[in-house]
């Protein structure tokens, strides 16, 4: 038993992230939906019991319902209720907590029930009391729960427990892949370990459209055809009702309210030079039309794939084939509406580049408040005295990137890239990508001073190996931290450049081992580091694993010389 919770400990500890905490108006709308759902299912499904109530009693005698403690929210014990389907014995209950496929302690009534899952509809009263919720991780046998990870166990009972979950529609048939005399072993090796996981996942991303999609999972793998379908695990969690409001529905109204103001806009521009007696009715017919086209041509070429928090700006002249079958559409049933135009061509195609404008702000919208809110901030200067100050030095694609994911990444708003150091005359007083270049290598440590720099970011791998050991010893004389940005591109070139010399002379050659030059390097590197790096290496050692310890040394080899410059 030990060893089975020592393998589930080290499968479920790696993807530890804190739980996403929905808004308050997820949480109430969810348990508005539970109660909708189970009062309306208890009402509905009555004769149903009834039905199933009277077959239980004439299958075996015994209680109709089954009661067993399971663990609830915050790990506290709650009653589930089931129909049941086991013999009323001493081994039904006393037996193993788990019912594999040949269990002979089910009965023939009770195999049906278990089936299709129809002894589970009385957990409608557990949802109803508050105890359960339709959609959640399914609630687990104390003395198992007990055995979870602390972390899992802690998170995965942090919500109500549920009827359905991801992991229920994936593991519907868990009882086949039981077998009665090795039950308990099989289920916390082979598949507890992959339903924590899931049930962590949803944890951490539940929503009330996530809710949605999984009871359309257990609605659709009910069905007889459909019953053998496994979904893959992404659609459990990106469902098709969450891909169709949050891919098209949303965008749809969005772009339905961009239309109507860029219809207004012209309207009233155009009013000024002259009456137009177009009406509201039309108008908004029109909006709603030229919005649902330019939806539809915007689905069929892939705009709404992208994911216009991260977008390029070229991204947005994807944007521009649906505004122009739109505009087109529009002209073309404008002309054919009568004999004279109903709109002036000069409004439609008005309405429509301001429409198309109106497009690009609503999806960059979130970009273009955050590069004001910048432009904000550093003109008031002091609202980023709380943020670490950062230089870089080199403005090449290295120097961009770290820039790039200073600015954007998840820590974005624990730094702010001061500007850049470039010996290059022509990038002198300019701006890259929004980022100042400051000065020259030489003036490191009156820029220090000047801007109150925290950490410097050595991102510069183009130049020689005493070049390179001569700027950091002037960024060494400085009070900042400096962090060495490894040759990303360089290795990556490296790579295909060796990778097609091999090809072209049909040879495998192992890759060079070059001696490491730099003694300034590594009189860098911290004893710490190295005591760890030497623990590192014991405990490998100590396991005898021998292509692991060639392997690590290896790595620790390549860390030490892009540090030193060196490639490969």
């Amino acid at each position: 038993m030990a060893e089975r919770v020592t393998l589930l400990h080290k499968l479920t500890q790696g993807e530890a992230s804190p739980a996403r905490r929905p808004r308050w108006w997820s949480s109430l709308l969810k348990r508005g939906f539970d109660l909708w759902v189970s009062i309306a299912g208890l009402v509905v499904l009555w004769p149903v019991f009834l039905l199933i109530a009277v077959r239980i009693k004439a299958d075996s005698p015994g209680p109709v319902f089954y009661k067993g403690p399971r663990s609830g929210k915050g790990g506290k014990f709650f009653n589930i209720l089931k129909f049941r389907t086991m013999y009323e014995q001493p081994e039904s209950y006393n037996g193993s907590r788990l019912t594999a496929k040949d269990d002979v302690r089910v009965t023939r009534f009770g195999r049906f029930l278990r089936d299709t899952k129809l002894n589970e509809l009385p957990q409608l009263w557990n949802v109803l009391v508050g105890e359960m919720s339709l959609v959640g991780p399914r609630p687990e046998d104390p003395q198992i729960a007990r055995g979870w990870p602390r972390p899992a166990y802690q998170e995965v009972l942090s919500v109500r427990p549920g009827i359905t979950s991801p992991a229920s529609v994936l593991y519907r048939n868990e009882e086949s892949l039981l077998n009665a005399g090795q039950a308990m072993d099989t289920y916390l090796e082979a598949i507890l370990p992959s339903k924590l996981r899931l049930d962590q996942l949803y944890v951490r991303h539940r929503s009330f459209l996530l809710d949605l999609d999984v009871l359309l999972w257990t609605f659709l793998i009910l069905l007889p055809r459909l019953g053998a379908y496994a979904p893959p695990e992404e659609s459990l969690f990106w469902g098709p009702l969450s891909r169709l409001v949050r891919r098209y529905v949303s965008w749809f109204m969005i772009d339905v309210l961009v239309t109507l103001t860029a219809i207004g806009l012209t309207g009233l521009f155009w009013r000024s030079f002259g009456p137009i007696n177009i009406g509201w009715a039309v108008a908004i017919g029109v909006g709603l039309g030229f919005s649902l086209l330019f939806s539809l041509v915007g689905a069929v070429i892939g705009v709404n794939r992208i994911t216009w928090s991260t977008a390029t700006a070229l991204d947005a002249i994807d944007l521009l084939p649906a505004v122009v079958v739109a505009t087109l559409a529009a002209l073309g049933l404008n002309q054919l509406l009568g004999a004279h135009p109903l709109i002036p061509v000069g409004m439609v195609l008005m309405a429509a580049a301001l429409a198309f404008m109106g497009y690009v702000v609503a999806r960059y919208r979130v970009r273009l408040i955050g590069g004001i809110a910048s432009r904000w901030l550093a003109f008031r200067g002091g609202a980023l005295a709380a943020r670490e100050r950062v230089l870089i030095v080199g403005s090449g694609d290295a120097g961009q990137f770290i820039s790039w994911m200073l600015h954007n990444g998840r820590e974005g708003a624990a730094f702010h890239v001061v500007g850049f150091v470039d010996d290059d005359l022509y990038k002198q007083n300019t701006r890259i990508r929004g980022v100042q270049v400051l000065g020259r290598r030489a003036e490191i440590p009156q820029l220090v001073r000047q801007y109150d720099i925290g950490i410097i970011v050595f991102a510069i791998h183009n130049i020689s190996t005493a070049e390179r050991c001569q700027v950091l010893e002037l960024c060494a004389d400085t009070p900042a931290r400096v962090v060495m940005v490894p040759d990303i591109l360089g290795a990556l070139n490296g790579t295909i450049l060796r990778g097609e010399a091999v090809q072209d002379s049909g040879m495998e050659t192992a890759p060079e081992e070059k001696p490491l030059a730099c003694q300034y390097c590594l009189a860098r590197v911290s004893s710490a580091q190295v005591d760890a790096w030497l623990a590192e290496l014991t405990t490998i050692a100590g396991a005898g694993d021998t292509a692991a310890l060639q392997a690590h040394i290896h790595h620790l080899r390549r860390q030490l010389r892009v540090a030193d410059g060196q490639a490969g």
